[in-house]
């Protein structure tokens, strides 16, 4: 796009297309007057903006009210944003599992799927069962392909800003893979990566355990335990993407993995899943020895990761997923061990979405880029941008 300035007039069109849309957005079919009155434009100037957004699909004549129907003379017209203009995608790639929602543009879920994958898939297979299980869910809506606006992925590892992995080890073949390019690909719309914490973290802030909190922290307890942070209600990558990568805490004269330490055999408990450990957790409920052992070790490896993260960001709220999203058992003693090691003990939850929370949060990484080129007007306004 060419530059602008403050008094292109350009510039001062989409200035206006953004206000009236989000206006339209916010209210229930909305007439031209309200919107004249929430926007402060001129009614001509509402009544253009609105036929042009009409013109490109976003918005489409609503119904008159039953009310206002049996009135005599015309109804005053009604508008309302067509969130099936367009569908979202948020996909979860993950050790033992790839998981996809499908959206309209308003973020309500349509339709979700996930399929089974071997955590030994090379990644070719693992992609293939992606495409496979999106294939399915579009074709189950009846939504074609071509109706995607912005696909997000949450998956393991540190994750470039182009959507490159740049250290993955929890998947085979992870480590320098171009997710973002492969699945570009396959969608030929925005594809937005971003690690599986962060993406649970994001979504528990939009309709999970940490709605009403700006600092938090959300720890997916896993194969490596990871994080996300919330800092004022904003996603903290930190410079290069590597924010909340506690799983490598154990390099610090900590050598101990999740395998050995929930082992209540002395050998590396295998395949390492929910299962298995609530398998583990079941046993230490019901009495035994080394369960109970283990069930402490892996309590007291997780609270160090955690303290690490609450000291140095002093969250209002910890909220705990992953496996534990299922194991209840960990919540007290977690909250007791964050009270001894803490200056200020944050409060600590399960997560509501369990499961759900990756593909939720890389859905809403979806919405958040389609609402920023519907609302956000990029353009460079006296040489800045």
């Amino acid at each position: 796009m060419g530059r602008l300035t403050g008094g292109d007039p350009s510039l001062l069109r989409r200035i206006n297309s953004a206000v009236v849309l989000h206006a339209l957005r916010a209210a229930d079919s909305p007439t031209l007057t309200h919107l004249v009155q929430v926007t402060g434009l001129s009614r001509p100037t509402v009544e253009g903006v609105v036929e042009g957004l009409i013109e490109t699909g976003l918005v489409a004549e609503a119904a008159a009210g039953e009310g206002e129907a049996r009135r005599q003379g015309r109804p005053a017209r009604r508008f309302r944003f067509r969130t099936e203009a367009g569908h979202l995608l948020g996909i979860e790639i993950g050790p033992h599992r790839v998981a996809a929602q499908l959206a309209d543009l308003g973020g309500q879920v349509l339709d979700a799927a996930q399929r089974p994958v071997a955590q030994t898939a090379p990644a070719d297979e693992r992609l293939e069962q992606v495409r496979g299980v999106v294939a399915d869910l579009l074709r189950r809506a009846g939504v074609p392909r071509s109706s995607l606006r912005a696909v997000g992925v949450g998956s393991p590892g540190i994750v470039e800003a182009d959507g490159t992995v740049r250290l993955g080890t929890a998947l085979p073949g992870w480590t320098g893979l171009p997710l973002g390019e492969r699945l570009r690909r396959s969608f030929r719309c925005p594809v937005l990566v971003e690690n599986d914490a962060n993406a649970a973290a994001v979504a528990e802030h939009w309709k999970g355990a940490a709605t009403g909190s700006g600092d938090v922290v959300f720890v997916l307890a896993g194969l490596s335990p990871g994080a996300g942070s919330l800092i004022g209600g904003r996603l903290h990558r930190g410079f290069g993407g590597a924010a909340g990568e506690i799983g490598a805490l154990h390099l610090l004269g900590r050598e101990a993995t999740p395998e050995t330490l929930l082992s209540t055999t002395g050998e590396p408990l295998q395949p390492l899943d929910e299962a298995q450990v609530a398998a583990v957790f079941a046993l230490a409920r019901d009495g035994d020895a080394r369960a109970r052992e283990a069930v402490e070790r892996f309590i007291r490896r997780l609270v160090h990761d955690v303290a690490a993260l609450v000291l140095a960001l002093d969250p209002e709220l910890v909220v705990v997923g992953g496996w534990a999203a299922g194991l209840a058992g960990v919540l007290e003693p977690l909250r007791g061990e964050l009270a001894r090691y803490c200056l200020r003990p944050p409060e600590v939850a399960l997560s509501e979405l369990g499961e759900a929370a990756v593909a939720t949060g890389a859905l809403r990484l979806a919405l958040d880029h389609v609402e920023g080129e519907l609302f956000a007007v990029e353009s460079t306004v006296t040489g800045r941008r």
